[in-house]
């Protein structure tokens, strides 16, 4: 009796690579979305004007879940660069993919301002100074280079055309003005004087940044809807994204308005008083018209047969600074209206966050959102 020894059939190290922890394998950076969406629920919450008996404890528990949801994507991702280079690389060159990477920037300093919001109250004050002292720079040095590299990609490489014009090429561009949103939340811990003035010019500086940026990219947006009609209906839920450098900057001119008596002269602390409520009111205006013509979009798509995807997570973080922009145009015209309005979205944002939070960890538990794209 003969016996046969069939030797291995050869393998590349590319398809090693690929059976390594195969479901990370299409883990793409759009999933930074959920860790913002949960991270705004604590920071929007906590600084609501109307506050009630449990709604602290409340917003800790979002923020540990945030914090933590944060850490186990950051260690997936990892093992994504690590066991997949080849998708990793494939999704940086992919104009639909390669504007996600301004979320892993937001969710750094997102979690990173919750932590000193109110994670402060569960780990002390000094600890929360150091660890979004590490989120906030680690965030704001990746949000600027997204700003740039993302934008690069998309002249050089991605060879886009104007009918492929979605609002999620507004994200690399918006995170400098998250760092502008949350860098105040660091100024009362640096030292009087240089440091403190430098920290909100610094954060005034990201404020254009991301401003003048997104005044470019919004009209290409707009122009598509017009031109080309509605968005498919997976990418509909993507049209708040817009209310994001809407109300993060609305958000941002006010915490700065709180933070410049502490840090700059009085001459121009009361300029930058008044420029919060000078540009923030308009904006907001434009930011609630935005979310009714989106608001329509999105009811329109849900007739149309909408099912989940992870740009559901685009109805959270957006509607959240949105939140944050009211509270504070609040604070500095003592209007009720704001009040109320930021009490409202905080609403809509809860149901958003419960829609999206329960349909990703269905899709998770069946696989479904693992799995390779169609």
């Amino acid at each position: 009796m003969a016996t046969t020894l069939a030797s291995p059939r050869p393998t590349t190290p590319g398809t090693l690579r690929i059976h390594k922890v195969p479901a990370l394998r299409h883990l793409g950076p759009n999933w930074y979305a959920s860790v913002m969406g949960t991270a705004i629920i604590a920071n929007a919450g906590a600084t609501l004007p109307y506050q009630v008996p449990g709604q602290r404890v409340a917003c800790q528990i979002f923020w540990v879940l945030s914090a933590t949801a944060l850490a186990v994507l950051l260690t997936a991702r990892a093992g994504h660069w690590i066991h997949h280079r080849d998708q990793a690389r494939a999704h940086l060159l992919d104009p639909a993919v390669a504007p996600f990477y301004g979320c892993l920037a937001m969710a750094l300093l997102a979690v990173g301002g919750g932590t000193l919001i109110v994670g402060k109250d569960l780990i002390g004050v000094p600890a929360a100074v150091a660890a979004d002292t590490v989120l906030f720079t680690a965030g704001t040095a990746i949000g600027l280079l997204a700003a740039v590299a993302v934008p690069y990609l998309m002249v050089v490489r991605h060879k886009v055309e104007a009918h492929q014009a979605t609002p999620v090429w507004l994200l690399p561009v918006v995170a400098p003005m998250v760092s502008a949103a949350l860098g105040p939340l660091l100024i009362p811990h640096l030292p009087a004087g240089q440091g403190r003035e430098a920290m909100l010019l610094a954060c005034y500086a990201m404020f254009g940044i991301s401003l003048l940026a997104t005044l470019l990219m919004l009209p290409l947006v707009f122009g598509r809807l017009i031109v080309s009609g509605p968005l498919p209906l997976a990418l509909t839920p993507t049209l708040f994204l817009v209310l994001g450098p809407l109300g993060q900057s609305t958000t941002a001119v006010n915490s700065l308005a709180d933070m410049a008596p502490r840090s700059i002269s009085g001459s121009y602390s009361g300029a930058f008083a008044a420029f919060a409520v000078v540009y923030g009111v308009p904006v907001m205006g434009f930011a609630l018209l935005w979310l009714a013509l989106a608001a329509a979009m999105l009811l329109r798509a849900a007739r149309d047969g909408m099912g989940f995807a992870m740009t559901w997570w685009a109805l959270t973080f957006p509607v959240g600074t949105c939140v944050t922009g009211a509270a504070g145009l609040a604070r500095h015209t003592g209007l009720t209206a704001f009040s109320w309005l930021a009490a409202a979205l905080f609403l809509a944002l809860l149901t958003a966050w419960l829609l999206a939070a329960a349909n990703t960890l269905r899709g998770l538990l069946t696989g479904r959102l693992l799995a390779a794209p169609r």
